[in-house]
């Protein structure tokens, strides 16, 4: 952990910078695996779960003797769970639903918006270091509740061809269509450009390794649409003097331990909550099961010391992050200036956890910096809005003499003449 104290502001810019992978070989070797999945479909497919997966499958496809199997392996503990966090994300993106409004801009000129839903979205889960159920809970639902028609989830299997028994109860409580077993950069071109078994959708959305992150990328460019760029996840925690070391060391433990390439950025205006802080992360990472992956993170993680409050929504803002933790006495006057972030969690008890897991709010989070630009996945991400208007003969009065005006002065005569011609007409 690198600890750092009253930088300047001229210093930020370097403080905020994640750490660089140099993706050039990456990118070649993913762009290889995707031509390979776009010229023979299935068989690449199987070929690299083989490769990589160590799985030798006859079929991609999840059964549904497979899917009922699963559900008598998951506890009745994690079921009640999954189903309380299944009913606490449908609210809150039900209270997301559009509702377009007729706007008469001008006397016989009415316009409006009409939200339709994307007809084919494609889930990537992943299914490697942790099998992440949740994520297809905060993915299926809100494409469910938008009206997606199709709503296809690929996943790695283990070595036995099985998926996650966790993964594939998930998939069922949130009205999944179909199921596929395909992990990394094969799963996203067979989304993408579509084989014998797994269809071609329109839209991907879901986390993954820096492979799956590359070919996400590469796809969007020209063949399907994605949620968002993004990175390594990563969470930001600002505390004061009231804060508690022992749940701030917890939540930054939290992050830590997603991946080796993620980061922790902790600010503070105490000193000894700093020092409390620090050394309660060492105390805890020891009990960690995944203490080596945290370990590592955490070489990549900042401890800034700052003089005031303002700083510190001020740097945090700079870094931009995926999650923001705001411990402070003051927290709601902190949050009206959160202007860059992902998710805000707000008070010692809004821990990171609560909003990965069941609060109802969304994970699928812009990282990386992203969070300048990109918001998290919500119902919008699983609509289009497309725009009407209906103009009646009043409306070509009030406007027509204005559109052929600007269309001419544009020099495009084509436009001019089709306004032209209607304006004309009303005065014969």
């Amino acid at each position: 952990m690198k600890v750092i104290k009253y930088p300047a502001k001229e210093e930020w810019s370097e403080i905020v910078k994640r750490p660089h992978l140099d993706v050039s070989q990456l990118n070649a070797t993913v762009q290889g695996v995707l031509d390979d999945v776009k010229n023979h479909g299935d068989e690449a497919v199987k070929r690299y779960e083989e490769k990589f997966d160590h799985a030798h499958l006859d079929s991609l496809a999840v059964t549904d003797a497979e899917i009922e199997e699963a559900e008598k392996m998951v506890s009745q503990e994690l079921k009640d769970a999954l189903h309380l966090a299944h009913h606490n994300i449908a609210a809150f993106h039900h209270s997301q639903k559009f509702d377009g409004v007729k706007v008469e801009t001008c006397p016989g000129v009415t316009c409006w918006q009409k939200s339709v839903a994307i007809e084919k979205v494609g889930l990537y889960i992943p299914g490697g270091t942790a099998p992440l159920f949740s994520t297809v809970l905060m993915l299926a639902t809100p494409a469910k509740i938008a009206g997606c028609k199709e709503i296809v989830l690929c996943t790695p299997p283990n070595k036995e061809g099985k998926v996650n028994p966790a993964i594939l109860m998930a998939a069922k409580i949130a009205g999944v269509n179909r199921i596929f077993k395909a992990g990394g950069v094969q799963a996203i071109g067979a989304m993408a450009y579509g084989t014998e078994s797994v269809p071609k959708i329109y839209k991907i959305f879901g986390p993954g390794n820096q492979f799956v992150m590359a070919a996400k990328q590469q796809v969007s460019l020209h063949d399907v649409a994605i949620d968002m760029p993004a990175g390594p996840s990563e969470v930001c925690l600002i505390a004061d003097e009231t804060a508690n070391p022992v749940f701030a060391a917890a939540d930054l433990l939290s992050q830590a331990e997603h991946g080796f390439d993620s980061q922790v950025f902790f600010i503070t205006t105490s000193e000894k909550v700093l020092d409390d802080v620090k050394n309660e992360v060492e105390v805890q990472l020891e009990r960690l099961p995944r203490k080596e992956m945290a370990q590592t993170s955490l070489d990549n993680s900042k401890f800034i010391l700052v003089k005031t409050e303002e700083e510190a929504i001020d740097l945090c803002n700079t870094y931009a992050p995926e999650h923001l933790i705001i411990a402070t006495a003051d927290y709601e006057q902190l949050a009206e200036k959160v202007v860059n972030a992902g998710s805000v969690f707000l008070g010692n008890y809004a821990c990171e956890s609560a909003g990965d897991y069941a609060s109802g709010t969304n994970h699928t989070l812009p990282t990386h910096g992203y969070a300048l630009a990109y918001n998290g996945v919500n119902l919008d991400s699983y609509n289009r809005k497309i725009t009407f208007q209906h103009l009646t003969e009043e409306g070509i009065r009030n406007i027509g003499n204005a559109v052929v005006t600007m269309a001419e002065n544009e020099q495009l005569e084509a436009h001019a003449n089709a306004m032209r011609l209607r304006v004309n007409s009303l005065k014969q």
